[in-house]
């Protein structure tokens, strides 16, 4: 919107790559193996290309639109476009904004595993285990107070820490590292997947569909989970992506934009499986063993090889990076909405960020030890159960039902400016008749997947 002053990305490049870290992280590398592995490989794999393209793409257009003409986030673009009733509409945005802090009061504790990790490899505290010890030794991680929230403490403090030294010199700068060095780790990770004993069976199974392994777990579940990760890995509905669009020029158009960033962030995913399903087929191993997969299953793996502590640290140090490319972009979308609503200099957001994410993080980082007693889903369940169910199966999908709203409501946003929006510049443009699809067919068919997979989890039988 002409006249409203923001601070801007160095360069194109830079923008491409925050937007792209923000999407690529533990969705991509951590949830994504163990899901696919659980709803049959390949054909899993295949839904969930589909709902990127989609429902993934079309929302991505969205949130950097509405960012990009509104030089603010989720929330304050409710006041800034809106026609009527910005009251009635910050609301529902205020809401869904929220869960980009439920999301990094879980994602800070599982980041900091990974640092602690890639600091036990280093230094051998893992390469010299067996399997039992291997069990052990995360079993320690998890169960020890003092670990859990010092790696978190430190996940918050760098996070912000970044923010806090501005976009350019801070949080730009280090994105650009983080991303060049995630891409050269994978790659070498990939090489030597595919040189392990067990590497065609591996990728038959992840590349080549079956429809009979999906019946194993049922088509819907399939279906809702492809799309929930879909959302999942790029962080969409909750205002992450619309941040970074408030930092662009109008120089491309966002279909363009959008495009790279979805190629970039569905790259890391299939690749991190090309690293992590010839892996676990060469040694045996349960390819749907749940978020156990990283921290136990393929440490086993990499005992195994010569030179375990290298390929240990390699791995998790990419872990970590992939994971700390979206606490860096996700804090980033807290610290302005402190600048823009409250009117905080940067590092006095920075500073207030870091102390409210840290206080409530606690509960997660505490969940499996000293609040390992408490069950909030029933059953076995923890506070990261809790607060991964609230974030990636009601705020995610119900947060992009209400982009879609927001983007085609004559007394939001509009339709027309969306339009122009969306297909100002140089590139790709969104056509016209997707209209009827976007905001007809694609709401209906996210909350149809919500309602379905509410009942699958709620009412299984």
């Amino acid at each position: 919107m002409p006249g409203i002053k923001r601070e801007t990305l160095g360069s194109r490049l830079g923008f491409i790559l925050l937007t792209a870290g923000c999407a690529i992280g533990l969705g991509n590398i951590w949830r994504f193996p163990y899901i696919t592995g659980k709803y049959g490989g390949a054909s899993f794999v295949a839904f969930y290309l589909f709902f990127l393209a989609v429902m993934g793409l079309p929302l991505t257009v969205m949130e950097l639109a509405i960012g990009r003409a509104s030089k603010r986030t989720m929330f304050g673009a409710a006041k800034v476009l809106t026609h009527s009733h910005p009251g009635a509409w910050r609301v529902p945005a205020g809401f869904f904004c929220a869960g980009c802090a439920m999301l990094m009061i879980f994602y800070t504790t599982v980041t900091g595993w990974m640092l602690c990790y890639t600091f036990d490899y280093i230094f051998g505290g893992v390469s010299a285990l067996d399997t039992e010890g291997i069990g052990k030794h995360f079993g320690e991680l998890v169960a020890s107070p003092w670990k859990n929230v010092l790696f978190m403490c430190v996940t918050v403090a760098a996070g912000s820490a970044v923010c806090g030294a501005g976009l350019k010199n801070g949080v730009e700068r280090v994105t650009k590292v983080l991303m060049g060095g995630l891409f050269i780790l994978l790659l070498i990770l990939c090489c030597r997947a595919l040189f392990l004993p067990g590497a065609k069976e591996g990728l038959k199974f992840y590349l080549m569909p079956s429809m009979k392994a999906v019946r194993g777990t049922g088509l819907s579940e399939a279906l809702v989970a492809a799309m929930g990760q879909a959302f999942f890995t790029l962080s969409l509905g909750v205002g992450a992506i619309t941040i970074c669009g408030s930092y662009i020029g109008r120089e491309h158009s966002l279909m363009k934009e959008s495009m790279i960033i979805i190629l970039l962030d569905t790259a890391v995913a299939v690749l991190s499986g090309i690293v992590i399903f010839p892996a676990c087929k060469s040694y045996g191993i349960d390819v749907s063993s749940g978020p156990s997969l990283v921290f136990l299953s393929l440490p086993d793996v990499f005992n195994h090889l010569a030179w375990p502590r290298l390929w240990g640290a390699i791995f998790f140090l990419f872990m970590s990076a992939a994971a700390f490319t979206t606490v860096v972009a996700v804090f980033e979308n807290l610290i302005a909405l402190m600048i823009d609503e409250l009117h905080f200099s940067r590092t006095k957001a920075a500073v207030v960020n870091a102390i409210v994410i840290t206080v409530f993080s606690l509960p997660c980082a505490l969940g499996f030890n000293i609040l390992s007693g408490i069950h909030p889903l029933g059953g076995d369940s923890t506070f990261l159960d809790l607060e991964d169910y609230l974030v990636s199966d009601i705020l995610l999908p119900l947060g992009s039902v209400f982009v879609v709203i927001f983007c085609g409501a004559a007394s939001a946003w509009g339709w027309r400016n969306f339009f122009a929006e969306a297909n100002t510049g140089k590139g790709p443009k969104l056509p016209l008749w997707t209209r009827y699809y976007i905001f007809t067919l694609l709401p209906l068919a996210i909350v149809a997947l919500f309602i379905i997979g509410t009942i699958k989890r709620w009412w299984p039988e």
